[in-house]
């Protein structure tokens, strides 16, 4: 399941000297995941520029190139024409339909999506999405294989555009720049609606259990608080245009609170992968196995 690169090249350096630095910094946090050690995991890493020769011997291959259909449906043919029939055949696409992705290959039952969340490695959340033609077996496997190796996989019953996890985050975004365009609320206090308001809450449980919880069971939710949401919802109006305007405002307020410098951002992205990483280990502490 390792990522491939051509020995030699400068991408191939620069990524395993990158490997090298995070997993150093998880061992030293007591946040490495698996049994082996960071020198053991990093021993396992090698480059190749034949992918027959990369993929000998796999049971899982993890595809990862660039958001493209053609570029990732070049690789799949590739794939189609070494593999076996034990192999499962995998993409990490974000929101590329199985039905698109895999047409034509001849191993179309081992195919499959799982969407891994940014950064993977403390958001372990992985979308399983099947094409109409995958096999059960390898949905079970590879829901298998995410769990076994630390990930919270789940099974999307059918192909839908935009999967679950960026279906649920559009509509947030697309209700927060409403909120923002009509003037209800700043930018930076809308953040704030999230990360310390619903955040809290969906770090641990999410929306449904929510509501579960917040009366005597779901049916008292839906009973007290259907009328209420119903009206609210009649009020959201469409798909907003993202207007110029609302960018260069919303733009404004992020800039003032990170500047869009690349030492800026990569600052940011540290302090928020650090706050992953301890969120991470609490709900490990926190939530029942």
């Amino acid at each position: 399941m390792g990522r491939n690169w051509s020995k030699g090249t400068k991408l191939y350096d620069h990524s395993l000297l990158l490997s090298r630095k995070e997993l150093k910094m998880l061992e030293q946090s007591d946040s490495l995941k698996g049994s082996l050690s960071a020198e053991q995991q990093l021993s396992l890493i090698s480059g190749c520029s034949n992918i027959a020769e990369a993929v000998e011997g796999a049971m899982h291959i993890q595809e990862c190139v660039p958001e493209n259909l053609d570029l990732k449906k070049k690789i799949f043919a590739q794939l189609d024409r070494i593999v076996d029939d034990r192999v499962v055949l995998s993409s990490s696409t974000s929101c590329l339909m199985p039905s698109k992705l895999f047409a034509g290959l001849v191993h179309v039952k081992q195919c499959i999506v799982a969407h891994p969340v940014n950064p993977p490695y403390y958001v372990p959340l992985v979308e399983l999405v099947p094409h109409p033609e995958t096999a059960p077996a390898t949905m079970d496997r590879t829901h298998a294989l995410m769990k076994k190796i630390g990930q919270s996989p789940v099974r999307v019953l059918k192909e839908i555009d935009g999967f679950v996890l960026n279906r649920l985050q559009f509509a947030i975004i697309s209700e927060a720049w409403r909120l923002v365009e009509d003037g209800v609320v700043t930018p930076c206090d809308l953040d704030l609606v999230m990360s310390d308001g619903l955040g809290m809450r969906y770090a641990f449980i999410g929306p449904l259990e929510t509501m579960h919880l917040n009366a005597e069971g779901f049916l008292s939710y839906c009973d007290r608080y259907s009328e209420g949401m119903n009206r609210v919802l009649k009020t959201f109006g469409p798909i907003p245009e993202f207007s110029r305007a609302t960018i260069e405002k919303v733009h404004q307020a992020m800039h003032m609170k990170v500047p869009d410098d690349p030492g800026h951002l990569a600052a940011r992205r540290q302090w928020r992968d650090d706050c992953l990483m301890r969120l991470a280990k609490l709900k490990s502490q926190l939530q029942p196995q």
